[in-house]
């Protein structure tokens, strides 16, 4: 497998993510040269074709497009000098839409900018890094959400300084690499009926008076969860800040019940469609089963690429070059999306008959 294996949470692996660049695609063989291929080219050629599906880029969508542009908008205003607070923003959503993708792009093309803009080494000599990227745990506390930041940059001393001396280390290393954007992945997971929880959501707006930087949270289902109210109920909720501080960007799934919303479904489907590499797969036959792969994924495109990828890899396995309902009615989805299968494929037949009584009519 020539797969790349990194951590987007070390500065090393963010950097090769950042600095990577577009991944050949495999050439597209008829199938009379597929057939003339020895048994070790074969599995070289399949194996280069599996890395590929599962990688060959991103989809720019209408919701990627959308908050890009608002991440944009909120990064380049947060032009305050140090002793004034910048607001932040924050991705949230349900599972399967995107979030983490969409911070992640976001994130890479502000840092090919300003080492482009600024070169990769400070005035000082120290090593630019424009953003910062971590992911919390279920069980993050001030310490180790400090100690996160810390590895993100290689300090040396986190694994044996205490809260606030790692506080003040991420602090340096922001200020000597003249960070400007940090990235704080599954925020979802602090619980604010915790005390430990409370805690580092009041040290998020710590770090975020201290840190001259602006920050991008990415969490599910925040808004639900009261996450804007700081934990705060009752007439006590006016005195939260995170809702004053933090800009709610939402990423809503595909619909298929409106004409643009099906102009958008069958967009993506066309694009990732000019993506595959297959043999005996021809233009249109994904766009011929757009009811179908709406009914499979429920317009989640988490789900979507999830079952292009294995229908992928199962077509090149059985050797049917080409992604069929049949090929793909064998494949298994998530359990959300196979509970939900069942309940919009009725709606959707429902819909369907309700067009071609209308056009008898």
């Amino acid at each position: 497998m020539s797969t790349q294996q990194f951590s987007l949470s070390r500065k090393e692996g963010w950097r090769r993510f950042v600095d990577a660049p577009p991944r050949p695609r495999p050439d597209a063989l008829a199938r009379a040269q597929l057939n003339a291929l020895t048994s070790e080219a074969a599995d070289d050629y399949n194996e280069s074709r599996h890395d590929w599906h599962a990688n060959f880029g991103i989809v720019a969508t209408p919701q990627l497009s959308a908050i890009h542009d608002e991440l944009d908008q909120i990064v380049a205003s947060n032009r305050q000098d140090g002793d004034r607070i910048r607001s932040a923003a924050v991705i949230d959503a349900l599972p399967g839409l995107g979030k983490t993708t969409i911070a992640n792009l976001f994130g890479r093309a502000f840092d090919r900018a300003q080492i482009r803009r600024h070169s990769p080494v400070t005035d000082a000599g120290h090593e630019r890094i424009p953003v910062f990227r971590v992911g919390l745990t279920s069980n993050t506390t001030l310490r180790t959400l400090n100690r996160m930041i810390c590895e993100f940059y290689g300090h040396p001393a986190t694994d044996r300084a205490n809260a606030a001396a790692l506080a003040s280390h991420a602090l340096d290393c922001v200020l000597s690499c003249q960070t400007q954007l940090g990235i704080i992945d599954d925020v979802h997971f602090i619980d604010l009926d915790r005390r430990d929880g409370l805690a580092v959501s009041n040290h998020l707006k710590w770090l975020a008076n201290e840190l001259p930087v602006t920050f991008v949270y990415v969490g599910v289902g925040l808004a639900e969860r009261r996450f804007f109210a700081d934990g705060l109920t009752g007439k006590n909720v006016v005195l939260a800040q995170t809702a004053r501080r933090w800009t709610r960007l939402g990423v809503d799934p595909f619909r298929f019940d409106t004409d643009q919303g099906r102009r958008h479904w069958t967009s993506l489907v066309k694009a990732t469609e000019r993506q595959l590499v297959l043999t005996d797969h021809r233009p249109g036959m994904l766009v011929d089963v757009a009811d179908y792969l709406f009914e499979r994924t429920t317009g989640h495109i988490g789900s979507y690429f999830t079952l292009l990828v294995r229908g992928c890899y199962r077509a090149i396995r059985t050797g049917t070059e080409a992604l069929t309902r049949d090929l793909l009615d064998g494949v298994r989805l998530d359990e959300a999306s196979e509970q939900a299968r069942k309940q919009l494929a009725a709606a959707l037949a429902h819909r369907n008959r309700s067009a071609a009584s209308e056009a008898v009519s």
